[in-house]
């Protein structure tokens, strides 16, 4: 592996400059620049002859320079340098601005291969600044398929090319071979040399597709590795095990009938906690599936268990909210339930705090104010944290270090592809929740155009008028510098509707930029029914729950995800009233008016979430770095499903057979996990 470590400022044609424009990419090592695969590729395979040639075209064409080429000086700064090129049935123009040393480099009698555009006019076709390369030498930059990398100032195409070319030459002969041969052989993937020489420079299509199967195989088969051996490797005994409570008691005390989905998500979370191994449990249900009464049975049997329970919510108002519903569920069955949040005064957070030590409080709700150095607890066996994708696998382990190896559940109303969740959730196991609860509203949802605003603005008052409340979502805090654009700034936006629109109603601004005080005053008066429009950014995506709340109104929708679209609209419908989400169109086109489309016609998030990964990638379901997802070289999470898929059973039936990836022909795949892992230490979820 020597090669592979040298830094790339050794390698022929990059040196020391070059390599801090290559450092910019994330490109030290050698390795780092053969796995910098090309981002798209050019295929100049075809050379066509100038009589055939047609005004637009980007082509390769053979001919041969008529006479000495010319080179003019037009002003300073500016010089044309001018040459005929003839084929045995065609004459053209070939022009070059600023490359002074095409007048020699181009030998009249020579032929060469030019690339470019065709332009001119008909009779008289013309290349400006096209690559050409002698027709008797080997093909580099014509006549192939032609790899096309990212670059940053101070590289060019042409120099990625040639380093990719010399590391290639360098490290050939040691380039890692991750997958053992039988896996190989099963699902009939290319060997690593031939796969890397044709992902940068591929001999044809055909080579092209088996180098990028390979590949990608490859990357998200040690990615699923990695989790899993990860996953392997944290268990331990748990010492807080379960068993043998009955659940009756609790299922008497709801006021409703739990779906099916709930029930098999409560027996899984049993199953876990009566194990030997500390539960590491995801339910995933969509907006109003019923999470928090699966929270709760969790919470209930720890406690008849004799421990303590913690839960933990992204924000003070959602914590409150939990609070008082859990309280109302719990109290009556002999729960203590207790609260703490940063909000508290300081005797109130002593008291908590000195309840949760001395065991008094069985259930804490909370929200980061839990992580606190002060905050102990007597037999901590659960917690239990809401909104996944707002906690990092590192606030996780801190609360866990509150107690010894606590069972730990985490809820997320962010529905994705189950595929997917296995590996962003490398760590858990997955519960899906994919049924609401009898009586949850159907929100109808209509695409609408600013020649409509009036009747959304008499909707908004008429609704007003029988009681309910609205939400209106805008995608900008303040206003854009490019007026172009049409963004409404939430700012602008809550002042004109106050002043102009509804002056006799009861507006209320909400966003990220305010003080936390600041925004919990606004929502909580919104919530207690004080406020009959909220004007917000998505900060109320996961946010308070208002039964009164029948409207959502979406600005500039093509601005946001569909999942994201999806959350927001889960904010209505949480009551008895008919509910509503109206979204106005935006400025995106065509492309987005039909994805806005698709989402009015469904209300299934999971169904959302499909097209969602397909259009926009991961990075749409939680933020790049929040998401835990590693950088990934080759594959797509949006695309490569079906790989992914294979991948993962293919790791699954490694593990197996070797779970400490200890044996001989595993040691090059073990050593990829271990460099991950270390790549990516406290970023997986």
């Amino acid at each position: 592996m020597e090669n592979l470590d040298l830094k790339v400022q050794y390698i022929k044609g990059v040196g020391e400059q070059r390599a801090r424009a290559y450092e910019k990419l994330g490109i030290e090592t050698l390795r780092d620049l053969v796995m910098d695969f090309p981002r798209a590729y050019d295929d100049r395979r075809e050379v066509k002859a100038i009589s055939d040639l047609v005004f637009g075209d980007v082509c390769c064409v053979s001919a041969t320079v008529a006479a000495p080429a010319t080179l003019s000086r037009i002003r300073k700064g500016l010089d044309i340098t001018r040459a005929a090129v003839v084929d045995s049935a065609g004459r053209m123009t070939v022009t070059f601005f600023n490359q002074p040393y095409v007048r020699n480099a181009l030998i009249p009698g020579e032929s060469y291969i030019f690339y470019g555009r065709v332009g001119g006019r008909i009779g008289a076709p013309e290349m400006t600044n096209p690559v050409f390369e002698k027709e008797s030498g080997v093909p580099g930059t014509t006549r192939r398929i032609v790899p096309i990398y990212r670059l940053t100032a101070g590289l060019s195409q042409k120099m990625r090319q040639n380093a990719a070319r010399t590391g290639l030459a360098l490290c050939g002969e040691e380039l890692p071979e991750r997958l053992p041969v039988g896996i190989r052989e099963r699902y009939k993937l290319a060997q690593t040399r031939f796969s890397y020489e044709n992902i940068h420079f591929p001999k044809d299509m055909e080579s092209l597709e088996l180098a990028r199967r390979r590949l990608i195989f490859e990357e998200l088969f040690v990615l699923s590795c990695t989790l899993s051996f990860m996953r392997t490797r944290q268990l331990k005994k748990s010492p807080f095990t379960i068993r043998g409570i009955s659940m009756d008691e609790y299922y008497l005390a709801l006021p409703y009938e739990l779906t099916g989905a709930q029930k098999r998500a409560i027996d899984d979370i049993l199953a876990d906690m009566a194990g030997e191994r500390p539960m590491s449990r995801l339910i995933q249900g969509d907006v109003g599936s019923g999470k928090t009464a699966v929270a709760a049975a969790a919470a209930f049997a720890a406690i008849r268990a004799g421990y303590q329970a913690a839960f933990m919510a992204p924000t003070e108002i959602l914590a409150e909210q939990h609070f008082r519903s859990l309280s109302e569920l719990l109290t009556p069955l002999g729960i203590r339930v207790g609260l703490l949040t940063g909000g508290l005064g300081v005797k109130a957070k002593r008291e908590a705090q000195e309840a949760l030590r001395s065991g008094e409080t069985q259930l804490v709700i909370g929200t980061h104010a839990l992580l606190s150095e002060k905050v102990e607890f007597d037999r901590l066996a659960l917690i239990i944290a809401d909104e996944q994708h707002r906690f990092g696998v590192q606030q996780r382990a801190a609360l866990s270090d509150k107690g010894d190896t606590p069972h730990v559940l985490v809820m997320s109303a962010t529905p994705i592809p189950r595929t997917l969740a296995l590996i962003v959730y490398g760590d858990l196991d997955v519960s899906v929740m994919d049924e609401l609860p009898p009586g949850r509203q159907t929100i109808d949802t209509f695409l609408v155009s600013e020649r409509l605003r009036e009747r959304v603005y008499n909707f908004i008052r008429r609704l007003v008028g029988e009681g309910r409340q609205v939400f209106i979502v805008c995608p900008a805090v303040e206003e854009s510098e490019d007026s172009s654009d049409g963004l409404k700034s939430v700012k602008e936006y809550a002042k004109h509707l106050q002043e102009k629109v509804f002056p006799d109603l009861r507006v209320a601004l909400v966003h990220g930029k305010l003080r936390p005080k600041e925004k919990n005053d606004a929502m909580a008066a919104f919530a207690a029914g004080e406020v009959d429009i909220l004007v917000a950014t998505t900060v109320i995506e996961v946010g308070v729950d208002v039964p009164n709340a029948a409207l959502m109104v979406v600005e500039n929708a093509d601005r946001f995800g569909l999942s994201q679209l999806h959350q927001l609209r889960g904010r209505v419908g949480r009551g008895a009233h008919k509910s509503y989400c109206v979204l106005f169109e935006g400025a995106g086109g065509q492309a987005a008016l039909e994805r806005l489309r698709a989402f009015c016609g469904t209300n299934d998030g999971f169904k959302i979430a499909e097209e969602d990964l397909r259009i926009r990638g991961p990075g749409d379901f939680f933020g790049s770095r929040q998401s835990g997802l590693p950088d990934l070289q080759i594959a797509s999470f949006a695309t490569d499903m079906d790989v992914l898929r294979n991948a993962q059973s293919a790791a699954r039936e490694l593990l197996a057979q070797d779970p400490e990836l200890r044996l001989p022909e595993n040691a090059c795949l073990r050593e990829s996990v271990g460099m991950i892992l270390e790549k990516n230490r406290g970023t997986f979820n």
